[in-house]
């Protein structure tokens, strides 16, 4: 019986990755770079998206928000005039917990990508699923805000290990945290040394600017051929 569950679950991720890998010809042909952006609830990765979506130089940006249910950050991004494409896992994908290549293959009809050059993907917010299943994109990048705690990476080690860029967000809050940043920091290398990481602060703008860079470098480099 377990070696049964095993298969399944064996299959059910290389069906996804053949779903993905054509959901990535697609994004490629139209000549649009794709960044799955993940954390668990509450990480700030709306805020840290309102900071950038509408003021990327010479990058126009589009967004396919991922909930369980609802619009409200959808709502938040497209009063910045840049397209929102709502995606709901419930009802028509059972409620899950994470997107998977097949939920963004459903939504492709609806992204304007002959309008955008740069698609992020926010991802349902969960620490643990949304790093098992690759939608397409050319890069990860998960928030890890320091109300949190700093032992995250070794209790999710995956979803760190998986991604090119960890940020780490409400850094304006360190002065009233119990919060050991130099711990966290080590911690990420343990799993992830190789992940650049970047401090900042949705609230106060600490750090947006490099992230905005980063951001724009993803998109110069999916249009100019070499990798992101």
């Amino acid at each position: 019986m377990h070696r049964t569950k095993v298969r399944i679950v064996e299959d059910a991720l290389d069906a996804n990755n053949t779903i993905a890998q054509a959901n990535r010809a697609d994004f490629a042909r139209a000549g649009v770079a794709v960044v799955n952006f993940m954390s668990a609830p509450g990480a700030g990765k709306t805020s840290l998206l309102e900071r950038v979506v509408g003021d990327l130089p010479g990058v126009r940006v589009g967004v396919l928000e991922g909930d369980v249910q609802g619009s409200m950050d959808a709502d938040r991004l497209a009063g910045l005039h840049v397209p929102v494409t709502q995606l709901n896992t419930d009802p028509s994908f059972g409620g899950e917990c994470h997107l998977d290549a097949n939920m963004v293959r459903s939504a492709l009809g609806a992204l304007p990508l002959d309008e955008i050059d740069l698609l992020v993907i926010e991802n349902v917010g969960n620490l643990v699923c949304p790093a098992e299943f690759r939608v397409g994109e050319d890069v990860r990048v998960m928030v890890s805000s320091v109300t949190e705690g700093e032992d995250k990476p070794l209790k999710y080690p995956l979803m760190f290990r998986t991604c090119d860029l960890v940020l780490v967000n409400k850094i304006d809050l360190l002065p009233h945290l119990d919060f050991d940043l130099e711990k966290f920091l080590h911690h990420i290398d343990q799993v992830n040394p190789r992940a650049p990481r970047m401090l900042l602060s949705a609230r106060t703008g600490e750090g947006i600017e490099q992230w905005r860079e980063w951001l724009t470098g993803v998109a110069a480099g999916v249009r100019e051929g070499a990798p992101a």
